[in-house]
């Protein structure tokens, strides 16, 4: 994908995860539209790995979810559970051996894992992996949890000795169910004391499907139950109601959850820290008819511009959005203040997903290639513009320009969320100190708008 040209000024978030456990069920089919439902996290490539408790399976590639699949490589990812993985990249670069999930043979079984996030010290336990032997064939952090998890937990753990089944099963006075179960509890319970950041997981074993969750819950992760059995994993509600699954909860920060034969378990990872999810799930990220801590994303944007109409008041003829993550905010800017709503940006949604490269001329058309202005209802009006962020800048003023061009007779400005002043290190693509526009420091260029 070509992000010199069509970048949007928008932050991205890395990738969506998915897991389901539905013995009987098609769960590659299922994973597959679960990763549909999720496509708006992640465009670069998807996979999906399943297992039936002793053979493993797996496909992935480059490309969106209804590129790498079809009836053909769909047909072998049988078992039965699965997780599914739908990625942008911002550890590691976007290529092929980069596409999850990983899926590696252990002493144990199948050990797949599906990541969303980014850990912060991803160097040094890259470094720690690699004195001890283990090779890696990839530069994300994803592959780094993978082998962590492969690895004994007293090898992360200075303070234990010995086989970490009988570790956790000292530490409880029983030691309660299967070997398999307690083991991987316990690597993942050690993971999320050694790990920095910001991450969801879902992990495939040869027998069950975790989902693990960042103690400061940056990263979301919720839990739905199939109508005719089974338990599902993802990143978003919207994937829950494409497969037909009924919303259960969200994963806490901090906990770990088992899906297998028995239900749902519920295991305590880390100690909850203060909640802390992304603001961005709720300005950008997330698709509108997702639920996130209670609340319907779509409302939750519209009272943003309802806000945004109360705090920044304009007369004007037409309030516009850019298309399409600023239009709930958009909406809720026209209710609260009284000024029709209409469509004044038709955008070309596939033009960012192409790898032909624009001939010089095409390159100077900039944001024309992406965005049509609908002449017909700017001509002649005053224009207020809805934005749901800003972060470089670096096409507020083109598109501007695309406005006034079409006949607009002033053109406002409005940004739904606060200013973006800081990068951010936890798993979103955003931009240095330097790029920032309302960064203190960096020299403002001119919007031409009013």
């Amino acid at each position: 994908m070509m992000k010199d040209l069509f970048w949007d000024d928008k932050p991205h978030e890395e990738c969506g995860i998915f897991g389901v456990f539905a013995p009987g069920r098609d769960v590659g089919r299922i994973t597959f539209f679960g990763l549909y439902a999720l496509q708006h996290r992640g465009q670069e490539s998807a996979g999906i790995a399943t297992c039936d408790g002793r053979v493993s399976h797996m496909h992935k590639d480059m490309g969106l979810v209804a590129q790498v699949f079809n009836e053909q490589n769909l047909a072998p990812l049988v078992g039965t559970h699965a997780i599914g993985h739908t990625r942008y990249s911002t550890t590691g670069s976007s290529h092929v051996r980069n596409c999850a999930p990983y899926l590696i043979e252990t002493m144990y079984g199948a050990l797949g894992v599906a990541h969303n996030g980014n850990l912060t010290n991803t160097l040094q336990l890259r470094r720690k992996l690699l004195e001890r032997g283990v090779g890696l064939s990839s530069t994300t952090d994803s592959e780094v949890v993978t082998q962590m998890l492969a690895a004994p937990a007293s090898i992360w753990r200075e303070d234990e000795q010995g086989d970490d089944y009988e570790t956790l099963s000292n530490a409880n006075g029983a030691g309660k169910g299967s070997p398999d179960r307690h083991r991987w509890e316990a690597r993942l319970r050690t993971f999320m004391q050694v790990a920095e950041g910001a991450y969801s997981l879902t992990v495939l074993t040869r027998d069950a499907i975790y989902g693990v969750r960042d103690a400061l819950g940056l990263r979301p992760l919720c839990i739905g139950e199939l109508e005719n059995g089974g338990w599902v994993l993802a990143s978003e509600t919207c994937a829950l109601h494409t497969v037909g699954a009924t919303f259960v909860r969200e994963v806490q920060p901090g906990e770990i959850v088992r899906l297998d034969k028995d239900g749902l378990h519920s295991i305590k990872g880390h100690a909850r820290m203060p909640r802390a999810l992304c603001s961005f799930e709720y300005v950008y990220f997330a698709r509108p008819d997702s639920v996130m801590e209670g609340q319907v994303i779509h409302e939750v944007r519209q009272r943003l511009g309802r806000e945004l109409a109360k705090e920044s008041p304009v007369e004007a003829d037409v309030v516009i959005a850019v298309p399409d993550s600023a239009t709930p905010h958009a909406i809720g800017y026209s209710l609260q203040s009284g000024i029709s709503f209409s469509e004044g940006l038709i955008k070309n949604r596939y033009i960012g997903r192409t790898f032909i490269q624009p001939d010089e001329d095409l390159r100077k058309a900039g944001v024309k290639l992406k965005y049509n202005p609908l002449t017909t209802n700017l001509k002649g009006r005053r224009v207020i513009l809805i934005d749901d962020s800003i972060v470089r800048g670096t096409t507020s003023g083109p598109i501007v320009q695309l406005l006034r061009d079409a006949g607009a007779t002033a053109v406002h400005v409005r940004v739904a969320s606060p200013a973006v002043r800081h990068p951010c290190f936890m798993g979103v693509n955003m931009a240095t100190y330097n790029e920032l526009i309302a960064h203190p420091e960096v020299k403002k260029k001119p919007l031409n708008a009013r």
